[in-house]
């Protein structure tokens, strides 16, 4: 877990230096040396309140790496959900429901062809990503415990999302 939460700090404050103009946020993210509770020897455990969080990570990594920040986790809007990255149609929101688990989830796909599943065995787990059918744009996870009609639960990063209403 730390391993991904440092990359994903890693290449946000390398992109973010690189162009900060192109940050939609305006928020410049705290540099490695300017973040106290950032160390890559220390195996100390560590317990923070989400508002540190916030000031310490990069909006996009604070994103990421903290369930229950996104904008789509518990929002009722009606429309369709897209890939961020290509446009894709993934899901509708009348396949959306409340999981608990942080992030957005759908029960299924707008399409079958919409979602490419891979087989994700790291992190000491089986578990299967769902990419983008379209861009193969990495879109989070599936479950076998959402509810019916289809019994599963696309569980999404709801940074890779936009709505159309």
């Amino acid at each position: 877990m730390y391993k991904i939460i440092f990359c994903l700090l890693l290449l946000s404050t390398e992109a973010c230096s690189q162009s900060p103009n192109n940050n939609p946020l305006k928020k410049a993210p705290m540099s490695a040396s300017q973040n106290k509770y950032y160390s890559t020897t220390s195996k100390e455990k560590i317990v923070l309140a989400d508002s540190v969080w916030k000031q310490v990570l990069s909006p996009e990594v604070y994103q990421i790496a903290r369930p229950f920040t996104s904008a789509f986790e518990t929002s009722k809007e009606v429309g369709t959900f897209h890939c961020a990255a290509c446009g894709n149609p993934l899901f509708k929101s009348t396949a959306k429901f409340e999981s608990g688990c942080g992030w957005p989830s759908f029960f299924e796909p707008i399409t079958k062809g919409s979602i490419i599943y891979i087989p994700d065995n790291s992190l000491g787990m089986q578990r299967t990503e769902v990419e983008c059918g379209k861009c193969k744009g990495h879109l989070g996870h599936v479950f076998e415990d959402g509810p019916p009609p289809t019994g599963l639960r696309y569980c999404i990063n709801g940074v890779v999302l936009s709505l159309e209403k």
